[in-house]
C-alpha cells in the first residue's frame, strides 16, 4: 500500500510485551495502512526484534536512551528522564516530525509528556482519556470519557469532555448528531451528587451539544447513547469492568462450543459470527483510547497489547488525524475555559 502521508510516533520500549509485540503490529500497520511508522526506543533492541527478511531501509527508528517503568511516579519521571521513549514520542509531534503519537507503557506518564510537551487545546481545563465501547446496536459505538486521567472533576470538566467528545463521535465514528449522556444513578435530573446535578445543569443549557439526560449504568451499553460523561474515576472502573465482561463471555463462547468432530463442524460453520462477536466484544480490536484535549492526536493503548491492538491504535490514531480531530475541536472549545 502506498504511504498516505501520516507519520505515526510508536513508544516501542512501553507495555508488557515491548518491544516484540508492538513492533510487529507497527510493521503491520505500515503494511496495511500506508502510514510511515517511527519506532521509539533503544534501536539495538528494536532492531532484534524485527524480522530477519526486514528491509532496514523502509523501517525508521528513532533513538531513546531511557524507558520510563511502571512503578514510577509519571510526573516526577517524565521530568527527570528527558530522553525516556515517551519523552522522544511527544517531542516528535510538538515539533511536527510525527502526526500522532502512541504509547503502550506507563499510561500516567504518557499524559504527563503530553501535557508537559504538547500543552492542553485553549479552552481546555483538563484533558480526557476517551474509550469506545460496543453496544447492542451492531456498528453504534459509545464514547466514554473520561476513562482515567481525571480522578476528581469540577462541572465545568464534564462539560468539555461532553463538547470533545461529541466532535470526536460525530467525525471520526460517524454519528451524524451524538446524543450526549452523563453517567449518573437515577435518570432524574436531581439525582446524582452534587457533581452530577450541577453538571447536568450546564450540559442542558450547552447549545453546542445534544444532551439527553441522565445516563444509568444499565444505558451504558445500550445503544440510547453515542456520548457519555463521567469523572475518571468512575469511568476508570466502567472501563476495567466492561473489559472483564467482554473477556468473559468470550471465554465462555470458547469453553461451551461443544467438542469432537460435532463441534468442529459446528464451530467451522459459525466461524464469521465469532469473529464479528470478537471484533464487538474484544478491548484489542478498539486498540487503546484517545487522549483528548492536548494539542496533538495521542492514542494510550492497554499495557497488555499485543501486535493486533498496536495495529488498531494506529489505525485509530490515523482516524482522527484524516478526519482533523483538533482542528474541529478547537473552535469549539475555545469558548468553554473556566473563568
Amino acid at each position: 500500500m502506498v504511504s498516505t502521508g501520516e507519520r505515526i510516533a510508536i513508544d516501542a520500549m512501553g507495555g508488557d510485551h515491548a518491544p516484540d509485540e508492538i513492533v510487529a503490529g507497527a510493521l503491520r500497520a505500515q503494511e496495511e495502512l500506508g502510514v510511515k511508522v517511527l519506532l521509539v526506543g533503544e534501536p539495538e533492541k528494536i532492531k532484534a526484534a524485527l524480522p530477519s527478511n526486514t528491509n532496514l531501509g523502509q523501517v525508521e527508528i528513532v533513538s531513546a536512551t531511557d524507558t520510563i517503568e511502571m512503578d514510577e511516579e509519571p510526573l516526577s519521571a517524565v521530568r527527570r528522564k528527558r530522553s525516556a521513549s515517551i519523552n522522544v514520542v511527544m517531542d516528535l509531534v510538538k515539533k511536527g516530525k510525527a502526526d500522532a503519537a502512541i504509547s503502550a507503557g506507563h499510561s500516567g506518564a504518557a499524559m504527563a509528556a503530553a501535557l508537559l510537551r504538547l500543552g492542553r487545546l485553549p479552552g481546555i481545563d483538563r484533558p480526557a482519556i476517551g474509550a469506545v465501547f460496543p453496544t447492542m446496536i451492531a456498528s453504534k459505538p459509545v464514547l466514554i470519557l473520561d476513562v482515567g486521567a481525571n480522578v476528581d472533576c469540577r462541572p465545568k470538566f464534564l462539560e468539555q469532555f461532553a463538547v470533545m467528545g461529541s466532535v470526536y463521535s460525530q467525525y471520526v465514528l460517524g454519528t451524524a448528531e451524538p446524543k450526549v449522556g452523563l453517567l449518573n444513578i437515577g435518570e432524574e435530573d436531581c439525582k446524582g451528587n452534587d457533581l452530577a446535578i450541577r453538571t447536568h445543569q450546564m450540559l442542558t443549557s450547552n447549545s453546542q451539544i445534544s444532551f439527553l439526560g441522565n445516563a444509568e449504568g444499565r444505558d451504558v451499553l445500550s445503544g440510547r447513547f453515542d456520548v457519555i460523561v463521567c469523572d475518571g474515576f468512575v469511568g476508570n472502573v466502567l472501563l476495567k469492568f466492561a473489559e472483564a465482561v467482554g473477556e468473559i463471555i468470550l471465554q465462555i463462547l470458547r469453553e461451551e462450543l461443544p467438542s469432537g468432530l460435532h463441534g468442529q463442524i459446528g464451530t467451522a460453520l459459525l466461524k464469521p459470527n465469532l469473529k464479528r462477536i470478537k471484533q464487538r466484544m474484544d478491548h484489542a480490536e478498539h486498540g487503546g483510547a484517545l487522549l483528548l484535549g492536548v494539542n496533538g492526536i495521542c492514542v494510550i493503548s492497554h499495557g497488555s497489547s499485543e501486535a493486533p491492538s498496536i495495529f488498531n491504535a494506529i489505525r485509530m490514531a490515523k482516524e482522527a488525524v484524516d478526519n482533523q480531530v483538533l482542528e474541529r475541536i478547537h473552535p469549539q472549545v475555545s469558548s468553554l475555559a473556566s473563568e
